[in-house]
């Protein structure tokens, strides 16, 4: 008790102090406050960004037209535990995080914000980056594509609502088949984004059993979980290795616009502990900058560019 007492005597303490501290002076005073509140708003808006809302800019279009490039989203960061802060705001810094239980897990159907696993061959991502896709399949259930169709456990998970199709050629559909069978995930399975699988979702406990012939295709994923692995040898940590065992849950997501989408199909699975949040509503909408083309607005055109009709949208 007096122990307790002492700490809040010593607060009344700190406050008084601190109210009675005379205000800054000179110039050097005044920046130095200056700096001080710049440091503990930072501080803030890292934890709470963290903890239940932050914001994300859309930016591609492999959502549309559940969301656009340019949307600027407020994203439910609680829903699948909050976190200690990952970043550090506006310098886009990465900090090693804890994640809180979450009130509940990734499903089906779900609009989902993650932080990026990598591309299919990479162990990590080479920048941390938050990614935007549809969850379309969860841990323990099988995934197949076939003619554009999804398919999860046999039954077809419908395109959504505001999701769209790509016009194209039957030429430049069957080039872009051959291009993707040199990308698709897992490496070797040769798949296009319209035939693909059928795979399993890893779920924590599965038991993988690996060879020479399907080593390459599990290799980074196991990467990915923390390990080393040589193909060659067939070892993992350098003691042989005839299976493995799954040591996370895992989620498939895809993009509305199937057609135009850089999803699982060719990065891999999303571990559920990446997942970060949902999105909420649209809170500013205008268009990007084209970085394929290699154009960028002026502030004067991006705000002519504003969609008032998209402010406000409540994403589902």
């Amino acid at each position: 008790m007096n122990r307790m007492t002492n700490v809040v005597e010593r607060i009344k303490a700190y406050r008084q102090k601190k109210k009675n501290a005379p205000p800054p002076q000179t110039f050097t005073e005044h920046v130095v406050a200056w700096v001080k509140s710049l440091a503990w708003a930072l501080v803030m808006v890292t934890i709470i960004n963290g903890l239940a809302i932050g914001g994300f800019v859309v930016p591609t279009g492999s959502m549309e037209s559940t969301v656009m490039a340019g949307d600027l989203l407020f994203v439910n960061k609680a829903i699948f535990g909050p976190s200690t802060p990952q970043i550090i705001p506006f310098f886009n810094i990465p900090l090693p995080f804890y994640k809180l239980p979450a009130l509940k897990d990734p499903e089906q159907g779900d609009v989902i914000v993650f932080i990026f696993p990598g591309n299919r061959d990479d162990r990590e991502s080479t920048e941390f980056t938050y990614y935007l896709k549809r969850c379309v399949a969860v841990a323990g259930d099988t995934l197949q594509v076939i003619g554009g169709r999804v398919y999860v456990n046999g039954t077809e998970y419908p395109l959504p609502e505001h999701a769209q199709y790509m016009s194209m050629s039957a030429e430049l559909r069957a080039a872009t088949y051959e291009h993707d069978r040199l990308r698709t995930f897992p490496a070797g399975r040769n798949w296009t984004r319209d035939d693909y699988g059928p795979l399993r979702i890893p779920k924590k406990g599965d038991v993988i059993q690996l060879s020479q012939a399907n080593i390459r295709e599990w290799a980074t994923f196991i990467r990915r979980e923390g390990h080393e692995v040589n193909e060659a040898l067939l070892t993992i940590d350098s003691a042989p290795a005839t299976r493995y065992v799954v040591e996370r849950d895992y989620v498939f997501g895809m993009g509305d616009n199937r057609d135009n989408s850089e999803d699982s199909r060719y990065f891999g699975f999303i571990p559920e502990d990446n997942v970060v949040g949902t999105p909420m509503i649209v809170y500013w909408s205008w268009a990007p900058d084209d970085p394929v083309r290699g154009t960028q607005m002026t502030f004067l055109e991006r705000l002519g560019s504003i969609r008032w009709s998209r402010i406000g949208t409540i994403i589902r």
